[in-house]
């Protein structure tokens, strides 16, 4: 579907019903494109581990206040061995994380009951099933043996010879065929798509930001380009940044992506990843396509707990 720019809003709410999956699976359904996902999917992913490397695609857990992460994780030992331990017992050490699982610096995996759109919630359920206490429906743990498939990572600071892609740049459709192209690699049924934006490395050299719509904003998806995921069957998205080109360049709706992704079509989605070790790899051994393997927490009723700040939660093996 194509759109002048910027689609209106009722532009986009046609485009929202285009690549809508409601009623696509079983009524009730919970798990929207990872049904995509077929053991035969997850043979023939594993049977991309070749060299055997693993890389982490989590950022660090950040405990330090900055413009992109006003609310910081609180990370503090609980034990540690400065008390004698007991004659012939071993002694221990443990710490403390408390931390909220969303954010512009916490790599997390996002519940289908995180995010409605004109009052719903994916398949039309209602916003009311997510209260103070969690979610009674859609929640983290149904992502709760984990989002194994083929990951498929497109370089777009590569694409256009750069080192990253300033604030506000919306990738279209096209674009991401052009990255294919040049890369060699299609993304198909089932797959797992990493989209580099480069937002990770923008941040280590020029400093942490304002992500938001009050200052430069990111990077990130142009609505026209969900199409092409929808018509591909992307089991599931995970950026580099949080997916929304910031500012929004959809007349009067804010985040279209997290609508489009998550509501209408059910994606399994995460945000605020990195690639920048993960890309090496791929330039090293030329070839973008790998084992990607994620494992949220399991958080009964998650929706505000969408994800897991695990450093090692989220795992390519080349």
């Amino acid at each position: 579907m194509q759109m002048a720019k910027p689609p209106s809003k009722q532009q986009f709410d046609q485009l929202f019903q285009d690549v809508c999956t409601w009623g696509n699976w079983d009524p009730g359904d919970e798990r929207g494109t990872l049904n995509y996902v077929t053991p035969q999917h997850i043979r023939a992913a594993a049977g991309l581990v070749r060299s055997g490397r693993t890389v982490s695609l989590a950022l660090p857990v950040y405990t330090t206040s900055a413009p992109d992460n006003p609310r910081p994780s609180l990370h503090h030992m609980a034990k540690i061995f400065d008390q004698r331990a007991t004659s012939g017992k071993p002694a221990f050490a443990g710490d403390f994380l408390a931390t909220e699982i969303h954010g512009d610096c916490r790599t997390h995996v996002d519940a289908l009951c995180h995010v409605a759109y004109e009052g719903k919630l994916y398949t039309g359920q209602h916003p009311g099933v997510v209260t103070s206490k969690g979610g009674s429906a859609m929640d983290v743990t149904n992502y709760s043996a984990g989002i194994v498939g083929r990951g498929v990572l497109l370089d777009l600071p590569g694409l256009f010879g750069v080192r990253w892609l300033e604030p506000g740049h919306a990738v279209t459709g096209e674009q991401l065929e052009a990255a294919e192209k040049a890369q060699g690699v299609v993304l198909g049924e089932g797959d797992i798509f990493l989209f580099r934006t480069g937002h990770s490395l923008r941040r280590k050299e020029l400093g942490p930001w304002d992500v938001g719509y009050r200052d430069q904003g990111r990077a990130g998806l142009d609505a026209t380009a969900l199409p092409m995921l929808h018509a591909r069957k992307i089991a599931a998205f995970f950026p580099d940044g949080d997916r929304d080109t910031v500012p929004s360049n959809v007349e009067g709706v804010d985040y279209p992506i997290h609508a489009l992704q998550i509501v209408a079509m059910g994606m399994a989605c995460g945000d605020s990843l990195q690639f920048e070790d993960l890309v090496q790899i791929c330039e090293q051994e030329m070839r973008w396509e790998f084992l990607f393997v994620a494992a949220p927490l399991r958080i009964p009723g998650g929706p505000a707990h969408h994800g897991t700040p695990s450093p090692s939660s989220d795992e390519s093996i080349c």
